[in-house]
């Protein structure tokens, strides 16, 4: 069996090792979704990573209602990305771009109209705006003739990210967002062609897929699926046969790799008892499989490795104060804890003020 620090082909990436970067939102960008100065050394610090996915980033307006984060719909936020790759390619490392619709998950405070969604249905709880939180508000179903629009919306953000010098790209099909809310059956009651049997609900995901995939290549293509348990209200009442589907129809795209997020009952996020997915999806989907959600040890991470069931592991919480995680796990050095409250801040600290593990030891 392969090791952790083993490289990986993920498509067209050729990466080092196997522990990935996964996806965190950190709020630094400006209110224009513009990235700032900071981020580049925040994505550089980390460039030992196999694979660095970038935070979550807008593809419009309509789908980015989180304060601060970036997008990728405006020159300006084209030109103001394009020293992130290219420091993190300079420093040795490999980044592509999380591309984010956040559906019902937004206010209308922050995206200046009405949400999007599946349905018209509402998640429960409070949304983060500039004016701190409020309550969510019920989304309006995506009307037939808007599904085209939503399609180059997708097609301008990869176009985008690939003219900001990203590796690739990362659809964000995972975690109670907009695709999640089609994927999923307590939060999609549409009677079209994108609603009701299993092979409706995953059409505009494969859609969406297959759109970014002529944009970037399907070699530098890859998708985000949370296939077990609720995530911010959306869940499903049989997620196995939905996700072997999602994940059968994106084996015969020919993607880079997919990645799961899977918690499970000791989750320190999102846990849950519903059995984790990745064996079955294992059996139909024959590309690199990358595995998710409170991994925090080789031995976790190898050990999914040696099962057969992951090709590689996504770290998340444990890349934000540790910039040189790969090098502690290799020498089983101790790990730094980040602070809840500078996760999503404004400045620094918590963002570029952890250091290297030698730095540290000095």
């Amino acid at each position: 069996m392969p090791s952790l620090f083993d490289p990986i082909q993920l498509g067209a990436i050729q990466s080092p090792n196997r522990i990935l970067m996964a996806p965190l939102t950190r709020g630094r960008a400006d209110k224009q979704a513009v990235p700032t100065d900071i981020m580049v050394d925040y994505y550089t610090q980390r460039a030992s990573a196999g694979l660095i996915i970038s935070e979550a980033t807008g593809i419009s307006r309509e789908g980015l209602g989180w304060p601060f984060a970036p997008g990728l719909w405006t020159d300006a936020q084209v030109e103001a990305w394009k020293p992130v790759p290219a420091s993190v390619h300079a420093a040795g490392g490999r980044i592509i771009a999380q591309l984010w619709h956040m559906g019902r998950q937004v206010h209308s405070s922050v995206i200046g109209g009405q949400p999007v969604s599946s349905s018209a249905t509402a998640t429960a709880g409070e949304a983060h705006t500039y004016e701190g939180k409020q309550a969510f508000e019920t989304a309006r179903p995506l009307t037939l003739d808007e599904i085209p629009r939503l399609l180059e919306d997708y097609a301008l953000a990869t176009k985008n990210a690939l003219a900001a010098g990203f590796d690739g790209v990362q659809v964000h099909s995972a975690n109670g967002y907009l695709l999640d809310q089609f994927l999923r059956d307590n939060a999609n009651f549409r009677d079209d062609r994108y609603g009701g049997s299993v092979e409706n609900r995953i059409r505009l995901m494969r859609e969406v897929v297959e759109r970014v995939a002529s944009v970037a290549g399907a070699d530098r293509t890859s998708i985000r699926l949370s296939p077990n348990g609720e995530s911010q209200g959306v869940n499903d009442s049989n997620p196995q046969p939905l996700f072997v589907a999602a994940a059968k129809a994106l084996d015969e795209i020919g993607i880079a790799f997919l990645e799961l997020r899977e918690p499970g009952p000791e989750g320190t996020f999102g846990r849950t008892d519903v059995p984790k997915l990745s064996p079955a999806i294992r059996q139909v989907f024959n590309g690199p499989l990358v595995l998710n959600s409170d991994y925090t040890t080789v031995d976790a991470a190898q050990a999914a490795i040696d099962r057969g069931v992951a090709d590689a592991v996504s770290f998340g919480r444990p890349f934000i104060a540790n910039p040189d995680l790969p090098a502690r796990l290799r020498s089983g050095a101790p790990l730094a804890e980040s602070e809840m409250r500078t996760w999503y801040s404004r400045g620094p600290e918590g963002y570029i003020d952890f250091p290297a593990l030698e730095t540290a030891a000095a």
